[in-house]
């Protein structure tokens, strides 16, 4: 074998070994970017699982606040329904404002005769 061939032999042997590091590269950059959008897409979900959890128990104290006979109701319209579940309570939901009862100390409406939290 000459010298000529022996460097043209080497040299495609360091070429193959660069060529396959390189697409190793790739990969490993392909599986940290596949990782790291499975960990965004969970954290989106955890998310919207906390905002949704939020929600649900704002409903609950504002409708007891309120007065309204069957939150439970609402809750599980909102848990289903989401975002309009939510604008469909707000914009049916008695409207006054509210202020703390002077006995226990949790918000009622003004109008309301009875606190629903105690019954004073």
């Amino acid at each position: 074998m000459t010298k000529t061939a022996a460097a043209v032999s080497a040299l495609l042997i360091l070429l193959q070994l660069l060529s396959s590091a390189s697409a190793q590269e790739v990969g490993d950059k392909e599986a940290a970017g596949a990782c790291a959008a499975c960990g965004g897409l969970i954290f989106m979900l955890i998310a919207i699982l906390v905002i949704n959890i939020a929600i649900l128990v704002w409903v609950a104290r504002d409708a007891k606040a309120r007065g309204i006979a069957s939150p439970a109701a609402w809750l599980i319209l909102i848990f289903f329904t989401g975002l309009l579940g939510l604008i469909i309570y707000v914009l049916s939901r008695p409207s006054g404002a509210l202020e703390k009862c002077t006995h226990c100390g949790n918000k009622r409406m003004k109008a309301m005769a009875k606190c629903p939290h105690c019954g004073n």
